[in-house]
């Protein structure tokens, strides 16, 4: 049997043994932990994990310039564009392939009005505003609640590269639910609030509550509004339901108007994990625990059973993000089988699969810059994946700095335009309690 180990480059697998290519042996493993002998598939799984990570920080580490495609380089682009080979969009689609496959990590400090809080907890998540001009943050804190803040992303244009932020430590009581139930807009942000085993609350914060004032001349929160058992939500930006939100509960969809307080509500056969407005029509776009994917027209009053369902698409698993694109014929979504798909909204066929995205259990938001032609995801393995939306290669895989664990997965945003029209381009990563910036070079 060793003999015919040796001429096998992977040795096969055996129930209840771990195979050990450096010994060339089989050793017996246990089903759980335990003290005399800690040898366990888990135990391994992650030291392979750890192993391979450390490599690609190292590699990332020594090689400066690299490219995702053969050939493809700045030199012979220019040369390409000088000959009119390539159109001014296609070029410029490629010159961010470049640039996203050369970007450098660099550590940033954070500076606070409050210095005793700052780097001291763990980034939850950050989400951009529209412009890319602030990035609003939820940290995790030591009493079991949560604190959100605003980073100021004009100091990223200097040397030192330092952003400030600010914090509003009123709102700490609760938890956030998950990692992508927040809608933000140029003036507020939308969030879901609340702990999974009792009622949570939807809440409207002004974008002022975080500014540097004087805290006795911040307003309150906009509104409020006690909603159990939420798992999603999503901010109407369409001019004819501008003042409505959607949150996706358990077996059922509630569309309410802030101004009015009244609600809408849609019966569904499953959890709504993920939701998403259209801009050019009040439609609502949701995802289900089921796999299945389905449109509301919120201008409909609600109807018994399931004749109001407009588009509806089918996932093998559970739907965990959804991003329409601009033109808003096609939609992007994500499931917990680690499928990335892109669906479009006309034929209701899906047209691309983005592979590589590694999710099992997970709720994990998708990230598309459709003018950069980027689609960024973070999987539940720590790995920031780079995808080309064209024609959906994979650019780029970078590792997390820290180790993989269940609460070290990184938050991103990446933009060419981070803290506005004249910000610097690049990559934020958020993990524990530090903040990354990938630069263009």
């Amino acid at each position: 049997s060793s003999s015919s180990l040796t001429q096998n480059s992977i040795a096969p697998e055996l129930p209840g043994f771990y195979y050990d290519s450096e010994k060339n042996r089989y050793f017996r493993l246990l089903p759980g932990h335990n003290n005399c002998n800690p040898l366990t598939k888990e135990s391994i799984q992650y030291k392979a994990m750890e192993c391979k990570r450390l490599r690609l920080l190292e590699e990332e580490e020594k090689q400066k310039k690299k490219t995702a495609r053969p050939g493809l380089n700045s030199s012979m682009l220019l040369r390409k564009r000088q000959l009119g080979l390539l159109s001014s969009r296609s070029y410029c689609r490629l010159v961010h392939e470049l640039k996203v496959n050369c970007m450098q990590r660099r550590k940033i400090e954070i500076h606070s009005p409050d210095s005793s809080v700052t780097g001291t907890n763990n980034f939850k998540i950050i989400v951009a505003d529209g412009a890319c001009e602030r990035i609003f943050t939820v940290n995790d804190v030591e009493h079991g609640g949560c604190k959100y803040g605003i980073i100021n992303l004009s100091g990223l244009g200097q040397e030192s590269l330092t952003v400030e932020m600010y914090d509003n430590l009123y709102f700490t009581n609760r938890k956030v639910l998950q990692r992508s139930v927040f809608s933000l807009t140029h003036w507020s942000t939308l969030c879901l609030m609340g702990i999974a085993e009792t009622p949570g609350c939807a809440s409207l914060l002004p974008a002022s509550l975080f500014s540097n004032s004087n805290p006795g001349d911040r307003p309150g929160m906009l509104c409020s509004f006690k909603i159990s058992t939420a798992w999603s939500c999503a901010w109407c930006l369409n001019p004819q339901a501008d003042n409505c939100f959607s949150t996706g509960l358990t077996r059922r969809v509630l569309v309410t108007n802030v101004v009015t307080g009244h609600r809408q509500t849609f019966g569904t056969n499953s959890d709504v994990l993920a939701q998403q407005f259209a801009t050019q029509s009040p439609v609502l776009y949701n995802g289900c625990r089921s796999g299945e994917i389905f449109s509301i027209d919120v201008r409909q009053r609600s109807r018994k059973g399931q004749g109001w369902k407009a588009v509806r698409l089918f996932h093998a698993s559970a739907v965990t993000s959804l991003r329409l694109l601009q033109a808003e014929h096609y939609l992007m979504a994500a499931d917990m089988a680690g499928e990335i798909k892109l669906w479009d909204l006309r034929t209701t066929q899906c047209v691309k699969q983005y592979k590589g995205h590694h999710n099992e259990y997970a709720v994990l938001p998708l990230h598309v810059n459709e003018e950069e032609g980027l689609l960024t995801a973070v999987g539940q393995d720590c790995y920031t994946r780079i995808w080309s939306l064209q024609d959906a290669h994979l650019l780029r895989t970078i590792p997390s700095p820290h180790p993989a664990t269940k609460d070290a997965i990184p938050s991103v945003v990446l933009s060419s335009r981070l803290g506005g029209s004249r910000g610097v381009p690049g990559l934020l990563m958020a993990v524990k309690q530090d903040l990354y910036h990938f630069s263009y070079n």
